[in-house]
């Protein structure tokens, strides 16, 4: 991987899909000049737009890689000099250059093999592969949920993969919620809407990521509604992606969520510990890095619950350490992703903490402290010295103090039964991975 391809991997993760395919997926590194990174483009348009809107993005994942380079100079491919090719003449010049092939869109990283199982998205992880094998047979639609970077899109991606080597004969068409909306209003103005009705609704099997998207847009909905209603009518596969579950998305139809919701409905939650280890060591061994235990332990347990910034943080060492010709040690992490460690450090207190969870379960901080056993106000404080000691270096005797004379015994009971808990209990795993996420 080049360092241009290393710094597009960082920007993948940063840009919506749609932006990233549209202008920086045909992209080549050029070579470099000094300080200056020299980057070939496949036309003029794509040089203006990407330094109009997108140079800071670069520079910032630049910087944030720790590459050398002060600024990126765009060129448009010798092939392409002479003039872009003329506007699409005919129906079918007009689809392929609107939709493109179905799959083209599916990212070759994201197969079912590069997928990490954890307990956190077994589930999801099953579903996704029972789709993949029988189309349309019982989870109709599946529709996943989960936060941001925990991997909606990477099963999304392998369910496509996976249909289009095992059924060729389907027709697999893959699309995010934004570029469904803008081939939409595309069509509207050429009036072409009979060739937007032909591509999707001839699918045999439709993917689409980040439906969330669509909240608020009644017209956009509404051209979904009725494909959605042609291919379920028909017998074919639809698989959805989204941040949150139908129900808690506003400026949704009330037609559509139901129709969201005739399936299954499957959450990716945040990876555990165990989950974050297991990915940085599948990453570590595509990238064919030697990653040391203890740095390997240091961004498990620093980074956030998101697997997307765990391997950009993986990201930016394997980048830094190539580019130096440095073995990547402690040190070097420390250095690197000092905002993993520092903003924790700085910010987190028994109080913040107690702060946090007295908000998620609508207390006042100083019923917390009390004496009283009642469960109201029992359980939110298990989690508080949960997450205290998570979170911070107190030990069992200052936690103890903290929340009103507790024995150190009664402490550490609480932590066990609260860690039992949360490996059970997803709603408790998701609401204790947004506290931690807050101090981040």
């Amino acid at each position: 991987m080049d360092v241009w391809e290393k710094i597009k991997d960082r920007l993948s993760g940063r840009l919506t899909w749609e932006s990233f395919q549209s202008w920086f997926a045909k992209t080549d590194l050029e070579g470099e000049r000094g300080k200056s990174l020299l980057v070939s483009v496949p036309n003029t348009e794509t040089k203006e737009w990407i330094e109009k809107e997108f140079s800071g993005q670069v520079l910032t994942a630049i910087q944030d890689i720790g590459l050398p380079y002060e600024e990126v100079v765009y060129v448009v491919a010798a092939k392409h000099q002479n003039g872009s090719a003329k506007a699409p003449s005919d129906a079918a010049s007009f689809a392929e250059s609107l939709f493109g092939s179905p799959t083209s869109n599916l990212n070759a990283r994201y197969t079912f093999d590069s997928f990490v199982v954890g307990s956190c998205n077994q589930f999801a992880h099953a579903a996704a592969q029972a789709v993949a094998a029988r189309p349309a047979s019982s989870y109709n639609p599946l529709f996943i949920y989960g936060g941001v970077g925990m991997g909606k899109t990477h099963l999304i991606h392998a369910i496509g993969h996976c249909m289009a080597a095992n059924f060729q004969n389907m027709r697999v068409v893959y699309t995010t919620s934004e570029r469904f909306m803008n081939q939409l209003i595309t069509c509207i103005r050429n009036e072409k809407m009979p060739l937007f009705h032909q591509y999707y609704r001839s699918a045999d099997v439709l993917l689409v990521d980040d439906v969330h998207v669509l909240a608020g847009k009644e017209r956009t909905q509404e051209e979904f509604f009725h494909t959605f209603n042609e291919l379920y009518d028909h017998q074919k596969q639809i698989v959805l992606s989204s941040d949150e579950p139908p129900k808690n998305t506003t400026g949704l139809m009330d037609r559509l969520r139901s129709r969201f919701e005739w399936g299954l409905m499957v959450d990716v939650q945040a990876p555990d510990l165990e989950t974050k280890l297991a990915i940085l060591d599948k990453k570590a061994e595509a990238e064919s890095v030697e990653l040391p235990d203890d740095v390997r332990n240091f961004l498990a347990t620093k980074s956030k619950s998101n697997v997307r910034e765990l391997e950009g943080s993986l990201t930016k060492l394997v980048a830094y350490s190539s580019v130096t010709g440095s073995t990547i040690n402690m040190s070097m992490a420390k250095q690197l992703l000092r905002h993993l460690s520092s903003s924790m450090e700085r910010k987190v207190t028994i109080e913040s903490v107690v702060r946090a969870v007295a908000d998620k379960f609508s207390v006042q901080p100083s019923q917390l402290k009390q004496k009283s056993n009642s469960r109201p106000v029992a359980y939110p404080r298990q989690v508080a010295m949960y997450l205290v000691k998570e979170l911070t270096e107190s030990s069992l005797p200052e936690i103890g103090r903290a929340f009103g004379g507790k024995h150190h015994t009664t402490v550490l009971h609480s932590i066990q039964k609260i860690e039992r808990q949360r490996h059970k209990d997803p709603d408790l795993n998701r609401m204790i991975n947004s506290v931690i996420d807050s101090f981040n």
